[in-house]
C-alpha cells in the first residue's frame, strides 16, 4: 500500500484526489498539508509538510507556487519523492525543482492529463511535416479563478513545438499594441478566462488557403487527479532524477 500526502489537500484538486485514492486498494491518503487545516477525510491535515504525522511514500502538490521551498527541503531531507502539479512557478522555482531531482525523484509537468501530453506528442509530429509552412498559434481557456495567464499547459506545448523546431521560435502573448504584420518567427499564445471551464487547449496551424487544429478539451477535474495518482505510483519505484508524462507512458 502505497501512502500518500497531499499538498494543497482542502483545495478542489485536493478534494477530487482523496475521493479517487479511496476509489482504489493499491494506495492511500494518510495526510494532507493546507493552509487550512479542517478534516476533508480520515486523515490529519497540517499546516507546514514538517509537520506531516509520518513519512509518506510519495507526495502529490496541488497548491500554490508559495509552498514549493518548504515542499523541496522536506523531500530532499527525508527522500520522499514528490509530484509537482502546480502551475504558475517562476523561472528561478523551476531551477529549484530540477536541482531537487539531483537528490530525491521529481515528477514534474505542467499537465497531468494523458490526452493533453498526446496532444504535445501530435502537435511536435505536426511541425516536423509542415516545417515553416504555416503560423502557429495557442490557445487556452479556463475557469474565471484560474490566476496566471498563460497557462502551464500553454507554455508547455509551445516550448515542446519550438523545440522540435531547433528553438528558432519567440512568443507573443498579446497583440493589442503591435502595429505591424505577423512575424513567421513567432508562436502566438492566448489566454481566455470565463466561467467554470476546466481546461481547453488549441494549436492552430494557419497556412495558405487551409488551417489545422489540434484541440483538448478537459470536462473535469478528475483526468488531472488521475494522472498525478499514477504518477505517484510510477514515481514512489523510481530512483533520483526528474520524470515527466512521457516517462510514464513508456511504461505503460
Amino acid at each position: 500500500m502505497v501512502k500518500i500526502a497531499i499538498t494543497g489537500a482542502n483545495g478542489k484538486m485536493g478534494r477530487v484526489i482523496t475521493r479517487l485514492v479511496d476509489e482504489r486498494d493499491d494506495c492511500a491518503v494518510v495526510a494532507g498539508i493546507d493552509i487550512n487545516t479542517d478534516r476533508n477525510g480520515e486523515f490529519r491535515i497540517v499546516k507546514s509538510p514538517f509537520e506531516l504525522p509520518q513519512k509518506p511514500d510519495v507526495i502529490i502538490d496541488f497548491s500554490h507556487p508559495s509552498a514549493l521551498a518548504d515542499l523541496l527541503s522536506y523531500c530532499t531531507m527525508n527522500g520522499v519523492p514528490i509530484v509537482v502539479a502546480t502551475t504558475g512557478y517562476t523561472d528561478d522555482q523551476i531551477a529549484q525543482i530540477k536541482k531537487a531531482a539531483e537528490q530525491i525523484p521529481v515528477f514534474f509537468t505542467f499537465n497531468m492529463s494523458l490526452g493533453i501530453n498526446l496532444l504535445v506528442e501530435l502537435g511536435k509530429r505536426a511541425v516536423n511535416v509542415l516545417g515553416g509552412q504555416f503560423d502557429i498559434e495557442i490557445v487556452e481557456k479556463h475557469h474565471n479563478l484560474k490566476k496566471d495567464a498563460p497557462s502551464g499547459t500553454a507554455i508547455m506545448i509551445a516550448e515542446a513545438l519550438n523545440n522540435e523546431l531547433d528553438n528558432k521560435y519567440h512568443y507573443v502573448y498579446d497583440r493589442h499594441s503591435v502595429r505591424k504584420p505577423r512575424d513567421p518567427d513567432e508562436i502566438g499564445l492566448h489566454s481566455i478566462r470565463g466561467g467554470t471551464i476546466v481546461g481547453e487547449h488549441d494549436i492552430i496551424f494557419a497556412g495558405h488557403d487551409e488551417v489545422i487544429t489540434l484541440s483538448h478539451s478537459a470536462a473535469s477535474k478528475d483526468v488531472f487527479a488521475n494522472g498525478s495518482i499514477n504518477a505517484a505510483m510510477f514515481l514512489c519505484k523510481k530512483e533520483k532524477g526528474l520524470y515527466d508524462m512521457s516517462d510514464l507512458l513508456a511504461e505503460v
